[in-house]
């Protein structure tokens, strides 16, 4: 339902506008103001979709309604600024993971996540809106940043040859890193600086999904290089049907930066290392229309079907 909604809504709305560089279609959007440009984006989390109130710390909560925008702000290589908030509360006490709290203290609660993750990256908040309903619990936050003087980063860049790089391991994120993660904007914003990003993608919804929406905005194809893909250890944790490699292709909120560069970056990369952690080198970028394929360890060369998480 998201992807077919996005797209309706894209081919209805006028991407004409000069005060809209850049739209509908990445992690964030572009707006040409007086002197300087701003980057825009906001993400909204629900209680039974992004996140189980009964089960979760509030603080948690708030940190990752602003730690998901952070992210967007990271895959267009922009330093965040400011931020709005709008949260609707539920009317009545509700039991969550800390105990049965209050409307204020819940309030409380994912202000403090948010402030505290927001103090760590200098960023301001700026206002916002509270509501209450006979509903759970909602929270979005419209996050806004500013482009170096290299540009930004986008989703549409890539270019046949060019290498596919991860910044982390994937996999596993429901066992609690999804609401622990890093953004990756100081990763981003280093490797902005020093190499030449041709596209960045951050992975919310898993790199099955999320590299074919990078690669249908760069009208190219993908492989995947099967043994090049780092597994998490909580991917190996995953107690179910799914073998740890299929959960790192395919489970969301990884919220690690996918990007590519050109050949002769990539060998910078991989010498270099410029990051505390290390840069996983995946696959590389095809001529083609939007289709992945998987070079399996026996290296038989498969078609791949993109799939993920769809809210």
């Amino acid at each position: 339902m998201e992807t077919e909604f996005i797209h309706r809504i894209r081919e209805s709305v006028s991407d004409s506008s000069p005060f809209v560089p850049l739209g509908i279609g990445d992690d964030a959007a572009l707006l040409a103001t007086r002197g300087n440009d701003t980057v825009v984006t906001v993400d909204m989390l629900t209680d039974g979709v992004d996140f189980l109130l009964e089960q979760a710390d509030p603080e948690l909560i708030g940190r990752k309604a602003l730690a998901v925008n952070l992210s967007d702000l990271a895959a267009m290589a922009a330093i965040p600024t400011a931020i709005v908030v709008a949260v609707s509360l539920p009317r009545k006490s509700c039991r969550t993971g800390v105990g049965t709290l209050s409307t204020l203290e819940l309030a409380g609660k994912l202000f403090h996540g948010i402030q505290t993750l927001a103090r760590r990256y200098d960023v301001a908040i700026a206002g916002g809106d509270t509501n209450s309903w006979d509903g759970g619990l909602v929270l979005a936050i419209t996050a806004f940043g500013k482009p170096t003087d290299r540009g930004i980063t986008r989703r549409s860049g890539a270019k046949p040859g060019d290498r596919i790089f991860v910044t982390g391991p994937l996999g596993g994120s429901l066992l609690g890193r999804h609401f622990t993660f890093e953004p990756r904007v100081r990763e981003a914003l280093a490797l902005n600086a020093r190499y030449e990003i041709h596209s960045a993608i951050d992975i919310s919804d898993g790199l099955s999904l999320d590299l074919s929406r990078l690669i249908a905005e760069s009208k190219c194809g993908a492989i995947l290089w099967e043994t090049a893909i780092p597994i998490s250890d909580d991917a190996y944790r995953r107690n179910d049907s799914m073998t740890p490699l299929e959960h790192a292709i395919y489970d969301g909120e990884d919220f690690e930066l996918l990007f590519t560069v050109s050949p002769e970056t990539a060998e910078a990369l991989l010498r270099d290392q410029p990051l505390e952690e290390p840069v996983y080198e995946i696959g590389e970028i095809t001529p083609g229309d939007a289709a992945i394929r998987i070079l399996t360890a026996d290296g038989v060369m498969i078609p791949h079907q993109p799939r993920g998480y769809l809210h």
